[in-house]
């Protein structure tokens, strides 16, 4: 399964299953197959996400893991993040499987 966030301020992203779970998981959205991100609800989506990659970065920082053995979050969520901040500038929603 694939996850395709649409809006009306920014092209479509598109994640793997597992990403898009994951991404959904941590601003507290039903990873289910249909979604709605309402704009009032972008600014603590877009803090979680940051955290959460702050938090990823610092174990593996710890962890002795050599940057570029993979994307990691960052790179899996930038674009996600910026689909976030142009559509809540925009006062519009994102929505998913629909």
């Amino acid at each position: 399964m694939l996850y395709k966030f649409k809006s009306k301020d920014y092209g479509d992203v598109i994640m793997l299953e597992l990403n898009g779970r994951r991404v959904l998981e941590i601003i507290g959205k039903d990873a289910g197959p249909k979604g709605i991100i309402l704009p009032e609800q972008m600014p603590a989506a877009i803090a979680a996400l940051e955290a959460a990659i702050a938090e990823e970065e610092l174990a593996e920082k710890e962890a002795g893991v050599v940057q570029g053995d993979g994307p990691g979050l960052r790179q899996r969520a930038l674009p996600f993040i910026e689909l976030l901040q142009r559509n809540h500038r925009a006062a519009h929603e994102v929505v998913w499987g629909v």
